[in-house]
């Protein structure tokens, strides 16, 4: 357990980093150009990192996996091995670009607004090589490299440039897409400098057809599961875009890049507690795995929940940080925080389905994309029939969300649960408890008090009112190592790990 909190620790920092830096980009861009200008950027984002994510061949995992198997031949030293990952990205980035080229509707279906804005199309070759280098690091280790590309130069380089653009005249028309385009490489290069650093340029390296031909097969499964993973958050706001007007979908975006860190808490866990799920599979300690699952996800449901309050009972102060016409999005940000905290356990249950129950895990999630994009066209027609305006239309995408996220709970819990003999549910009656007294707080903050008052101090407030109530009544010794940086002896590592 000591082991899961340090790794969930160091991770959720980053995320945090890239919030912080993120938050800019986000209330300046659609202070200065508009819902409108941001719904079409958001539109085409999302196209760029489906494409990404296709053309990264799922070497998150596949890469570690290869590296792992070791050197077949003098040609596979680590670095050729990367190398040959890269070159049929950079292919598959290529056949994308030219489709998205082709048909431009795809990523911009509300029209551009610059010559500029086709230039994104420009992102997706280095944001799928970046996810191929920082595999590569993390292969060694290295997670330092992910933070200060993610979460320190992409975000900040975007906010940066964002506000600088719109001041010069020549450039401000395309001024979002230019600082996408300009944070996306100057994450790529942040990323390539470590890459050659630690592995140093490929000796020998050429071409092999039949073996990429075989690498490429393998990656199949992996790049479907990383895009089911990653679509499900990126699908909302493309059918959003298929369906509505470009405003509507700069309002949801704006919420959910708001929700974005209890989102990314849930991921903070993942790359700790593979190795020590792992280690417990080979052992057959069915037991000791469902024990981390309760654990793991009692930690992550109870900090998304605080989040959710602290965001959601203040939202239009909130949403109002983007402008007024970001307000009526209030509602499509309350049902999304809800959703991230549903959303809990499929995550950390899938986390030892991939392991147990490969197909079953990767079907139930064919299975619930498939619902939430029905529901997300129904809900948007439906609220369009009834002339309901763009908020509630937003709002029905993210209740399709909602709905898809809690039947995947639901469903990967059982399927857990029968596999391990062993209850994994990670909701606790303090979640109650904690959320009673924060409510209480924020009412009177939302009813009396001015709104940035309902902000600075407000927020704050329903948090430490969750937090303290969740310590005193919810959290036994198992669950504060969370906030403990030294839990046991140095001396001792091997009692790190159930």
């Amino acid at each position: 357990m000591a082991t899961l909190a340090k790794g969930g620790r160091t991770n959720t920092l980053g995320f945090i980093l890239r919030l912080l830096g993120g938050l800019p980009f986000l209330f300046v861009g659609f202070r200065l150009y508009g819902v409108d200008e941001m719904g079409k950027f958001a539109a085409a984002f999302v196209v760029v990192e489906i494409f990404a994510l296709i053309c990264a061949l799922g070497e998150k995992r596949g890469l570690a996996q290869r590296l792992t198997e070791g050197i077949q031949d003098e040609e596979d030293t680590p670095a050729n091995l990367v190398f040959d990952a890269m070159l049929v990205s950079l292919v598959f980035s290529g056949l994308a670009c030219l489709l998205l080229i082709a048909f431009p509707v795809i990523i911009f279906p509300s029209g551009v607004s610059s010559p500029f804005d086709m230039w994104m199309i420009a992102a997706i070759p280095a944001f799928a090589l970046t996810e191929i280098l920082l595999a590569a690091q993390a292969y060694k280790y290295d997670i330092a490299t992910t933070v200060r590309a993610r979460a320190l130069v992409e975000p900040w380089v975007k906010s940066i440039l964002v506000a600088a653009l719109f001041f010069v005249p020549a450039l401000s028309s395309g001024g979002i897409a230019l600082a996408f385009i300009g944070a996306i490489y100057a994450a790529f290069f942040t990323a390539l400098w470590s890459f050659l650093r630690t592995y140093g340029l490929p000796k020998s390296w050429r071409p092999r057809p039949r073996y990429l031909a075989k690498m490429t097969s393998r990656a199949f499964p992996l790049i479907g599961a990383d895009v089911i993973e990653r679509g499900t958050r990126l699908l909302d706001v493309f059918l959003l875009g298929q369906f509505t007007s470009s405003g509507t979908v700069g309002i949801y975006w704006f919420a959910k890049e708001v929700v974005s860190l209890p989102q990314k808490l849930k991921t903070s866990f993942e790359p700790i507690l593979a190795p020590v799920i792992t280690k417990n599979l080979k052992t057959g300690n069915m037991e000791a795995i469902a024990a981390q699952v309760r654990q793991v996800g009692f930690w992550i449901i109870a900090l998304q929940f605080g989040i959710a309050l602290t965001l959601a009972i203040p939202g239009e102060g909130v949403m109002g940080l983007g402008g007024p016409a970001i307000v009526g999005g209030t509602g499509a940000l309350a049902i999304l925080l809800a959703a991230e905290v549903i959303a809990s356990m499929a995550v950390v249950s899938e986390s030892v389905l991939v392991y147990i129950a490969r197909k079953r895990n990767l079907a139930i999630s064919v299975v619930v994309i498939t619902l939430q994009g029905a529901l997300t066209v129904g809900f948007i027609l439906l609220a369009q029939h009834l002339g309901y305006p763009e908020g509630f239309q937003a709002a029905g995408a993210a209740a399709a969300l909602f709905v898809s996220l809690g039947a995947a709970s639901f469903i990967k819990a059982a399927v857990l649960k029968t596999l391990l003999k062993a209850p994994v549910s990670n909701l606790r009656w303090a979640l109650v408890w904690a959320a009673a007294p924060a409510v209480i707080v924020g009412f009177l903050f939302t009813r009396y008090t001015p709104e940035w008052v309902e902000l600075l101090i407000g927020g704050p407030a329903i948090m430490a009112t969750y937090m303290w109530v969740i310590w005193k009544r919810g959290f036994d010794e198992a669950d504060k190592v969370l906030f403990r940086k030294k839990v046991v002896p140095d001396e001792a590592p091997e009692s790190l790990v159930p």
